[in-house]
């Protein structure tokens, strides 16, 4: 916390800043502002809602703090800047963002809010270090709408990988030592990515579609009808990473594609195949300089750490369990959650350092360590504080009852 007291103007935000973050990594069953303030000692949310709504302090100055403490501790010049979304599942209209569409979170089309996370995947281990509201055309092109969620006059639309550059570019010129970025199809099959990455001469390894379209010295094919071509002999097996259940083994093969005239550096399509079902996968690839396909097999493998990111900061601090409506309190949340995470991710690769686990001991994990963590700084509060809290949610959703009862009967003809 003393990385970012800094952006904090006043101390009382600065301690319940702090007093937030301990309460996302806290055991909590359900992470909200009332359950927060009810793990801080508070009498009611009120003061939890005021940091994420009305104080005074910067979402991105605090997420330029994390980038910064993640890189000091993770550091690594071959790391991997990975780009992905995830989707928290909402319901009605008002809140930013929200609206019908696809959300890998649910596997389809669902009321729910997107947005995009770049990750940096180092070989000690990973964190989230930007993040970037998805607002969909529907909401841009309602300025109104906009104006009542608190979206900053003037946004324009733009799409998911566009949101993506700006974060790899953001990190870059901050200095983050990463020679790769890493994405799903969403990212690979967008050209203007892809140009950008090119032109800052920085790498990539980005899945694209099957259909995904592929020049060559033979001509313009789909990426699935180049790996029907590809002999026997140019497949490898190798390993994109270990895995909770050891290497994680395919085959490889790739094939040289044409980069833009005149502009050094090395393109190839790479496909990976299942070992054991046949299926294929495909990636877009460029290094500034010739590398050995294991050395792209690698980058592709750090991939996935952006699903173990997700999965770590939903599970453990909380990232979507937000129930905020507009966009600063969106940006305040899960810039604070981020922190947290970043914590367990340095503490993590910190002990593993420092502290190598005994031969009949797994290494200390993110998980354990916010249970250990939780445990040492859970607060003990006596049983007024407990009937206290239980008569506040009591008496406020006795009143928010009776505001839905005055507005149906108004609503009647």
């Amino acid at each position: 916390m003393a990385r970012v007291a800094g952006r904090f103007a006043r101390v009382e935000p600065r301690r319940r800043a702090r007093a937030f973050v301990l309460g996302l990594l806290a055991d909590l069953p359900r992470k909200n502002c009332w359950t927060i303030a009810q793990h801080a000692g508070d009498a009611s949310p009120v003061g939890m809602q005021h940091l994420l709504g009305r104080a005074s302090w910067n979402a991105d100055q605090v997420r330029d703090d994390i980038r910064d403490f993640v890189v000091e501790h993770l550091r690594d010049e071959e790391s991997v800047l990975v780009v992905d979304e995830t989707g928290d599942l909402k319901k009605g209209t008002a809140t930013v963002g929200v609206q019908r569409q696809y959300t890998g979170t649910a596997g389809r089309i669902e009321n729910s809010q997107v947005a995009v996370y770049l990750v940096y995947a180092a070989a000690r281990g990973h964190a989230a270090i930007d993040r970037a509201l998805y607002v969909p055309r529907s909401w841009t092109e309602d300025p109104d709408r906009c104006r009542s969620a608190g979206i900053p006059s003037g946004l324009v639309f733009a799409t998911k990988p566009q949101l993506a550059a700006r974060m790899v570019g953001r990190a870059l010129d901050a200095g983050t030592p990463a020679r790769w970025v890493a994405g799903d199809e969403v990212y690979g099959d967008n050209p203007h990515l892809r140009t950008a990455l090119e032109h800052r001469r920085t790498g990539y390894v980005l899945a694209v579609s099957s259909t995904h379209p592929v020049i060559t010295h033979a001509g313009k094919f789909q990426a699935k009808t180049l790996a029907a071509r590809i002999p026997n002999r140019a497949w490898q097996r190798l390993s994109a990473g270990s895995g909770a259940k050891g290497e994680r083994y395919y085959d490889w093969a790739q094939v040289e594609v044409h980069g833009p005239a005149g502009q050094p550096g090395q393109w190839c399509l790479m496909v990976r195949r299942n070992r054991r079902t046949g299926e294929l996968a495909f990636y877009r690839c460029f290094s500034p300089r010739p590398v050995p396909l294991s050395e792209l097999v690698r980058v592709a493998g750090r991939r996935w750490t952006v699903e173990e990111t997700f999965q770590a900061s939903k599970g453990l601090t909380g990232l979507d369990e937000h129930q905020v409506r507009r966009w600063t309190s969106w940006h305040r949340w899960v810039t604070l959650a981020m922190l947290a995470h970043a914590f367990l991710a340095v503490t993590a690769a910190a002990e593993r350092r420092d502290r190598p686990a005994p031969n009949d001991l797994i290494p200390l994990t993110g998980n354990e360590i916010q249970h250990l963590f939780a445990a040492l700084i859970s607060p003990v509060h006596d049983l007024a504080h407990r009937l206290r809290w239980s008569h506040w949610r009591r008496q406020h959703q006795a009143r928010a009852r009776l505001c839905h009862y005055r507005r149906q009967a108004a609503d009647l003809p």
